[in-house]
């Protein structure tokens, strides 16, 4: 039986919400605003890594160390990532297979599972992000991440979940100490160098491991039988991945950066219509599935988790859905669109819920579905109305509407389906057009649907007691993305997909928004081999006539990592040329640049969010009604529940 839960609201930031209202509503002018930005909903049970700014007010405070600001970093990854294969989106440079997600933010919140390459670059995405100096190693079958402290390198493995503390239990030992007190041990017990991992781990219970080597002695990680916390590696892996040459098999470290293209947020965006659902359960669905890939995540490895924060240790991968039915009859689907050229809706004239206005035009409808969360699969449905002599044709574009591919040619008023699948796979942002020819020609109904991964890990989640629930809305802004491949095919978009000018070496990228650029963001991995190398980044807003520098991405060494954000925008702009110019010869590995405009439409509605979870066995719903742009409002456990679902859509 499903109970419904009342809902006590605590408290409200009303002056904030009014004044920003005001200003949208003057900037918008008059009309039923049809787009919602930045919808966010927040437990106080669960810190908010929406965005690399969310994070950081999450987890650093402005009077920490150096010391403690890594050891949140540290923190913060291990909270959000668990061990396990990890996603790939076919976006980094590399085989499609081994395209990993390295952007913390995404990972956080889209997967929330990887390996130690990922692992390792959030450390360093993050600790450069708050103005740590950082590294990265590549050692036997593993990878991981050092940051610079009060002048010492400290090793942070998020990967294993693991330090290693000196002698002294105070100081983190880099890497060299790690390798240097295992080469130490091995001298002393040279029967040691040619044993395999599982004939090391014979001599780690019951406290065992404790007299190895004695850097390996303060391992923050091992429990009293020597299993890292996520049991997929133990103190005898730790002796092969550290040992270097002095194992069998073993090979010398090396530094090796593991960069990423950074940029992406969490902006859930709203429109009459729109719902989108996320699970803390899945039904099996996972980015890798098309491509043979197993079920990635050991669920039962999980049980780590709860002393990390986690409320909801059945499973990381989230499945849920983003539905769009267009309200067309009344017009209000105008008001959410890219284009909505000669048509009438019912409200207006006779005929179809909207349909060809002049029939000696043709008509054109074109709108965006961008999501915060991966696509798996897509389902177009609609219903023409094709009368004699008329026509329809639907497309598809996922470059940011550069290129079309067309999905159908209509020619009677039977209802259609087309499966989007292999269209929507692996992408965050495609765009569909309907072209409409001839008198009476219309639909009567559009609606798209999609099945999504998520992590349930970042989700707002309830526990026992007294739980706060902060709504939020922010700037009305929309995102233009340019992010694909730079080394040719990989089943997914190529930076060639993008239309790039290419003089010599230098790369020049259009861009085109919906509504006015606010700001230009941009993420790169690239590598310089000496510190007179790097990428000078520049944009214009005049056609190429002239343009303004941005920044550059430098620094010498085995890979690096930068981002840029650039909001000297000239009024009124609404596209830009993004000019990326070589010093030197360093080589570009993967780069990302976010166009973040003014939505045209963008303001306030009323949101309705609902919970639905478990509590003693019965299903309960918890409805709110959020009437401002920011609110608080708070949802009573008696005993822990069992998460099942958040809805967010905008209130009828």
């Amino acid at each position: 039986m499903r109970n419904s839960v009342q809902i006590r609201r605590t408290a409200f930031v009303i002056a904030t919400a009014a004044a920003s209202l005001v200003a949208t509503g003057a900037m918008l002018g008059a009309g039923e605003p049809g787009v919602v930005s930045h919808v966010k909903v927040v437990s106080n049970r669960i810190e908010d890594v929406s965005s690399l700014e969310a994070w950081r007010q999450a987890f650093i405070r402005d009077n920490m160390s150096d010391q403690e600001k890594a050891g949140a970093i540290w923190t913060s990854v291990c909270q959000f990532r668990h061990q396990a294969l990890p996603p790939a989106e076919g976006l980094i440079v590399g085989p499609a297979r081994e395209s990993h997600v390295h952007d913390p933010i995404k990972a956080f919140n889209v997967y929330g599972y990887g390996q130690c390459c990922c692992a390792s670059s959030h450390i360093e995405t993050l600790a450069r992000y708050v103005g740590l100096e950082t590294r990265g190693w590549g050692i036997n079958s593993h990878s991981v991440p050092e940051i610079r402290v009060d002048g010492r390198w400290c090793m942070f493995d998020a990967s294993l979940m693991n330090t290693f503390l000196l002698p002294d239990r105070k100081t983190i030992a880099g890497v060299t100490e790690i390798h240097a007190s295992i080469a130490e041990w091995l001298e002393q017990h040279p029967e040691n160098k040619t044993r395999s991992v599982r004939e090391l781990e014979g001599g780690m219970k019951r406290g065992g491991w404790r007299g190895g080597p004695v850097v390996l002695a303060g391992g923050t990680g091992y429990d009293e039988n020597g299993w890292l916390p996520a049991r997929t590696h133990t103190w005898g892996s730790s002796i092969h991945e550290f040992g270097g040459a002095e194992v069998a098999g073993g090979k010398k470290a090396f530094f090796f950066d593991y960069g990423t293209a950074i940029g992406y947020e969490v902006n859930i965006q709203l429109r009459p219509g729109e719902k989108l659902v996320r699970r803390w359960s899945n039904e099996g669905h996972h980015i890798n599935e098309r491509d043979g890939g197993r079920y990635p995540v050991n669920d039962r490895q999980l049980g780590y988790a709860a002393k990390w924060g986690d409320l909801n240790t059945s499973t990381r991968i989230g499945n849920g859905t983003l539905g769009y039915r267009l309200p067309l009859a009344d017009g209000r689907y105008q008001s959410g669109m890219l284009v909505a050229e000669n048509l009438a809706a019912r409200a207006e004239s006779p005929g179809a819920a909207v349909h060809v206005k002049d029939a000696t035009r043709p008509a054109t409808l074109i709108f965006r579905m961008p999501s915060s969360y991966v696509y798996l699969d897509g389902k177009l449905s609609f219903t023409p109305v094709v009368a004699a002599g008329g026509a329809m044709v639907v497309s598809f574009s996922d470059n940011n509407g550069l290129d079309w591919k067309k999905l159908a040619s209509v020619g009677s008023s039977t209802p259609q389906t087309i499966d989007l699948t292999e269209q929507v796979h692996r992408r965050y942002d495609y765009r569909l057009r309907f072209e409409l020819s001839g008198a009476g020609t219309g639909l009567d109904a559009v609606t798209v649907e999609h099945t999504i991964q998520l992590s349930t890990r970042a989700l707002p989640a309830l526990d026992a007691g007294e739980n706060i629930i902060r709504f939020s809305t922010a700037a009305p802004e929309g995102t233009i993305t340019i992010n694909g491949k730079t080394d040719g095919e990989g089943g997914n978009l190529t930076l060639r997909d993008f239309h790039p000018q290419i003089d010599g070496s230098t790369i020049t990228l259009p861009l085109e928004t919906p509504g006015e650029l606010a700001r230009l963001r941009a993420g790169a991995s690239y590598r310089c081999y000496t510190d007179k190398q790097g990428f000078r980044l520049e944009a214009s807003f005049d056609a190429g006539k002239t343009f303004a520098e941005i920044g550059r991405f430098d620094g010498a060494g085995r890979g690096n990592s930068r981002y840029l954000v650039f909001d000297r925008i000239p009024a009124g702009a609404k596209s830009a040329l993004v000019r990326l110019t070589p010093i030197g010869k360093p080589d570009l590995e993967d780069l990302r640049i976010d166009a973040d405009y003014r939505e045209p439409r963008g303001g306030f509605q009323p949101v309705k969010v609902t919970y639905v979870y478990e509590e003693a066995g019965q299903e309960k719903t918890a409805v709110h009604i959020a009437s401002t742009a920011a609110e608080s409002y708070a949802i009573h456990c008696e005993a822990k529940p069992q998460m099942k679902s958040i809805t967010l859509e905008l209130a009828p």
